[in-house]
C-alpha cells in the first residue's frame, strides 16, 4: 500500500507589484489556514515519510508550516522545480518517481495539476480543491511507479475548521 497526500498551497497574496508569480508569498489568511489544516491533519494521519514542495514561494512556505506542525525536519523537505508547471503530468511523474522505501508522501503543489490528479487517481470526484486543501489517496501497490487510480481516503479543507 502507498499513500499520497496532495496539498494545494495556502492562499497567496497578489498585493505586491513587480514580483514574479513564482515569488508570490502567502497572505496572512494563508498562513493561518496552513496551521489550522496541518494541526487537523496531525490528529488524523501518521507523519508522511517524505515531504516534497514546488519551488514556488507559496507552496514552499505551506510545506514549511506543515513540516513544523507535523514534526518533519525542514532540512529534509525536498524542493521539486517541475511541480511549478501547473500540469498534472509533472505531479504524476513526481509521484511515480518516489522511492519505494517510502510508504507515504505529502506533496505541496498548485491548483490545476492537483484538481486533474485527484479526479484521475482518486475514487471521489472533487470539483475544486481549495487553497490549503489536502486530498489523501491510497494505492494498492508496492511500487510508486505502478500507481493507478486508487481510493480517496481523506479530504481536509480549511472550511471544515471555521465557524
Amino acid at each position: 500500500m502507498k499513500t499520497i497526500y496532495i496539498v494545494r498551497h495556502a492562499k497567496s497574496s497578489w498585493e505586491y507589484e513587480g514580483i514574479e508569480d513564482i515569488d508570490r508569498p502567502l497572505k496572512k489568511r494563508g498562513i493561518k489556514d496552513a496551521y489550522i489544516v496541518a494541526k487537523a491533519l496531525k490528529k488524523k494521519i501518521a507523519k508522511p515519510d517524505t515531504f516534497i514542495a514546488s519551488c514556488a514561494n507559496r507552496a514552499l512556505h505551506t510545506g514549511i508550516i506543515f513540516c513544523n506542525v507535523l514534526g518533519f525536519p525542514m532540512a529534509n523537505l525536498k524542493i521539486n522545480k517541475s511541480l511549478y508547471s501547473f500540469s498534472d503530468g509533472y505531479l504524476v511523474k513526481t509521484i511515480r518517481a518516489l522511492d519505494d522505501a517510502y510508504d507515504s508522501a505529502i506533496v505541496f503543489s498548485h491548483d490545476h495539476g492537483i484538481n486533474d490528479f485527484v479526479n484521475s487517481f482518486g475514487s471521489e470526484p472533487i470539483a475544486h480543491v481549495p487553497t490549503c486543501g489536502v486530498i489523501g489517496i491510497q494505492f494498492d501497490t508496492e511500487h510508486w511507479k505502478n500507481v493507478k487510480p486508487g481510493k480517496t481516503i481523506l479530504k481536509e479543507f480549511p472550511r471544515h475548521h471555521k465557524k
